[in-house]
This record gives structure tokens, sequence and C-alpha cells, in this order.
């Protein structure tokens, strides 16, 4: 008879999972990178974004600042920026936001946008935990979720346990470090209910339970199983529980005299003006090139100015395409940008000559490079919509910038 022998596959398989969990590294993913084109490209356009530090040590500050553009063309399916909070976006707490503000105004609360609209956003964050930590501007909009503008690495270097965040309160009171602050009650009151309840517990765990219990309920002797003496050890536990929670309340009364309720308020903000004068930007045709990874755009620019205009930068999903011929627009990328987010390869744009005051000219451009495929956003070609959106910087001659939003359906083109 002949012998089979069992291939021992599965302690092969745990050994070589291993090795390879061993190998791994830290994981350094671009969490935005998994939110839909759509939400990316047609939703908030974030520029002129800057980073005031990229490195600083526990307690000290970095400054995020820029502006965001409440694309005209927001996706159908979800609610209007009606409430939007602003925020950051971090691998979680590893930097406490203790200033935000919108167009000026404190953003301690939320509150409303409006489409086709500029605002200028800033926060002040602080170390926390020491780390390489990629962060973000971000605006929490209710029924979207979280939109993540362009991030970039911050170093935080010192030691986790000097983190301290003091604040005074409006009765003068000081508060050495908000973190930590009223813990020791925390800990006093979790621990008096947690001794209740096990006492609780342990009284009726004291004696016989399942098997004992069940034949008792099965012989009809349910009565029996409840004594008089727990039923006094009950009321007497209820009428304590009741004393505990008055004789705190009073106690919390007395002590925090002041007390302010959870804030409902809105405020109401002014949108950067609109410029008198403004370049127009009318979508015509848009094609994705799969195998060339290329956005190829024909839009008619329309130059209401008085002074001629060439386009210098197409800026969509926070990604920047340049064009290196015009220097007001490679001036405008700062040295210590993050290049993953500006493809070396540009903006190419068919006949950038000129646009005189007056003059509508229809114009190609071409966004090509391997970031749509990096940064995930090539599956716009598989929305119910396939449709784009985007900014276009044009700069005249004395340097100036004005910008355009352009947005429309785009085809995908799978053969070269």
């Amino acid at each position: 008879m002949a012998m089979t022998h069992e291939p021992r596959t599965l302690p092969c398989a745990a050994l070589a999972l291993l090795l390879f969990a061993c190998g791994l590294g830290d994981a350094l993913a671009h969490g935005e990178r998994n939110q839909e084109p759509f939400l990316r490209m047609r939703t908030i356009q974030w520029y002129d974004v800057t980073w005031s530090r990229t490195a600083v040590q526990v307690n000290g500050e970095v400054e995020v600042a820029g502006k965001l553009h409440v694309f005209e063309d927001w996706p159908h399916n979800l609610p209007e920026p009606k409430t939007a909070f602003l925020g950051n976006g971090t691998p979680g707490p590893v930097l406490v936001r203790t200033e935000s503000y919108l167009d000026g105004v404190p953003m301690i609360q939320s509150t409303s946008l409006q489409t086709g609209r500029d605002y200028a956003f800033r926060t002040v964050l602080k170390g926390r935990i020491p780390g390489r930590h990629h962060v973000h501007p971000m605006l929490n909009v209710e029924g979207a979720g979280s939109l993540l503008g362009p991030g970039r690495y911050v170093e935080v270097g010192g030691d986790a346990a000097a983190f301290a965040l003091p604040l005074n309160t409006l009765d003068g009171t000081h508060i050495d470090n908000l973190e930590t602050w009223g813990t020791s009650t925390v800990y006093a009151w979790h621990g008096l209910w947690a001794v209740v309840g096990l006492g609780w517990l342990l009284w009726w765990l004291r004696r016989p339970l399942f098997i004992p219990r069940y034949a008792a309920i099965e012989a009809g002797r349910a009565d029996a199983l409840v004594t008089p003496e727990d039923r006094r050890i009950a009321a007497g536990l209820l009428v304590g529980t009741l004393i505990t929670v008055y004789a705190a309340y009073q106690w919390t009364e007395s002590r925090y005299p002041r007390t302010v309720p959870l804030q409902r308020g809105r405020p109401r903000l002014q949108s950067l003006p609109v410029a008198p004068h403004t370049v127009k930007a009318k979508h015509v045709a848009a094609h994705y090139d799969v195998p060339g990874r290329s956005m190829k755009l024909d839009v008619d620019i329309t130059n209401t100015l008085d002074r001629p205009v060439r386009i210098g930068e197409f800026t969509s999903a926070n990604l920047r395409f340049v064009a290196r011929d015009v220097p007001a627009a490679v001036a405008g990328v700062a040295r210590d940008y993050p290049a993953e987010l500006v493809p070396n390869a540009g903006l190419a744009v068919r006949d950038n000559s000129p646009i005189a005051p007056g003059e509508t000219r229809r114009v190609h451009l071409e966004a090509t490079d391997a970031a749509w495929e990096a940064e995930r956003l090539t599956s716009l070609i598989n929305d119910p919509d396939n449709r784009y959106g985007g900014l276009i910087f044009l700069f005249d001659d004395s340097g100036a910038r004005h910008i355009a939003s352009v947005s429309g359906p785009i085809v995908p083109v799978f053969l070269r």
C-alpha cells in the first residue's frame, strides 16, 4: 500500500509570515489617498498652504496657514458645507491644536461656508508626541466627512513626558496642564463605583450559581433564591447610591460655582471678496490618457482684465502642475514645499503666449505624471458622474496672480 505524506503547509506559511513581518518597517502611508477622487477634486481646493516649521520640540508650535476654495461644482451626492469645522489631520493626537481661524475669526465652533468662495485659514499646533508626523489642514463637513489639504512631514523632538498645556480660566484659576487637570477626581469616582459594583457582584457570587439556581427554578422555589437579607442589602445600596450622588452634586456646585454649558452658537464669516475683474475658464473637453497617466484639458480662457495673462499652474486634489516657462508661477512654489505634490513634468500648455485683454482663447493643457497613479486619482474614471475639478492660476505681466476654477466631465482613453 502506497504511503502518503501530508505537506506541512501551515507551519511553513506561519514561518514565512513571521519572517516577512520582522522585515517590515514603520507604515508611512498617506490616508488621504484612500479618499475618492471626487472628494478631493470637487469639494475643497487648498492653495497657498504653508507650514511655519518642519521641526519643533515637544511644547513647540507650528503654524499651518493658507487659503481654501469651496468648489462651485460641489458633488450632488454630498450635503453642502452648511456645517463645517476647521481642524487638522495628523496620525492621532501627536500635536494639539491650540488656535484655529477662518478669515481671522476664531473657529472654536462650526460655521457655514458658501460654494464658489475663498476663505483664509490659520491653525496653530503644539508638539505633543515625538516622532515624524504627516500634518495636514483639514475641514470637517457634516455629511461629507474629513476633507484633507496638502500634507508635509513635521519632526517633533524631545520628551513626551515634558508636554504641558497650561491655561488661565476666566475666573483667574491657573491650570498647569489641561491634559491632567482633574484626573485625580475622575480616578476617585471610577474607583468608588468600581468597588461598589464589585461588592454587589461578589455578594451574589458567594452562593451556588447556575445549576443549583436552575434546579430551584425548575422545582418552583424561585422565591427562595432572593432572601430578606438580599432585599435589605439592595435597599441599602439604592439609598446609599442616591445619597452619594446628591452629596457629590452639592460638593461640585460649591467647588465650581461658575460653569459654562456647551456652546451651540455658529460664527458668521465674510468670505474673501471676489476681485472686480476676473479671468474666466470654461470647460470644453477633458480626457484622461490611462496608459500615459496624463490629464488633457481643452479650456476656453476669457481675459477680462486690462493686462495680458499667461497660464502658470493647474492644481487639483492638492497636486500642483506648474508651467516651467512662467517665472512667476515657478517662484510661487516654495523650495521646501512637499516635492511629491509638485510633479516634475509640470504643466504643458499648447500656445502659452500671453492672452490679450478681452481675448477668448481655447487652450490645451496636459498634466502628465505618475502622481495620478501614486495618489490613486485615476479611479475617477470609475466614478458614476466622471467629473474632474481644479483651479487654473494665471499671471499677468506684473506677476499678479488670477484664479479661475474649471470642472466638467472627463472621458478615459485606454488606447494611445
